[in-house]
């Protein structure tokens, strides 16, 4: 099960942020921090993380400038979330064309509807790229005939 997602920069602001369970998010830059630190080839992109009584398994990912974090349950197979990360990605570049920060920066709502397509309650329920952009682009349409 997925506990957060958060999507940061490098400065640690955050762009994009998913709590799906009642414990509080991490610091962010206290989770930047321990990615930036195992963010080479040599070191592998998931550590244990105990903060606050909590204890959950981060998973990371860099995109350019962009760092996809997930907090996973300890018993979840880490590369199934390596590959949502992807697909995540690859589906919030079919829509943007090319994400960056800048367009969830502005079209944060957007991104939030893509996460809330695939991922629903901390579970993965969708990963076709077409049928999550499909309520989107309806969306869309209905907005620019007004």
């Amino acid at each position: 099960m997925i506990e957060f997602l958060m999507v940061c920069n490098k400065a640690g602001a955050v762009r994009v942020s998913r709590n799906y369970t009642t414990n509080p998010l991490p610091e962010p830059r206290s989770v930047l921090h321990a990615c930036l630190k195992r963010n080479t080839p040599q070191q592998c992109c998931h550590f244990m993380l105990k903060e606050g009584g909590m204890q959950v398994r981060v998973v990371f990912r860099q995109y350019a400038s962009l760092f996809f974090i997930l907090g996973i349950s300890e018993e979840d197979n880490i590369m199934s979330h390596f590959a949502f990360i992807h697909n995540l990605v690859e589906t919030l570049n079919s829509y943007f064309s090319n994400v960056c920060e800048l367009d969830l920066m502005h079209n944060v709502d957007r991104a939030h509807m893509i996460l809330d397509e695939i991922v629903v309650n901390g579970f993965i329920t969708e990963s076709n790229r077409s049928r999550v952009l499909a309520p989107i682009a309806i969306l869309d349409k209905s907005i620019e005939k007004v």
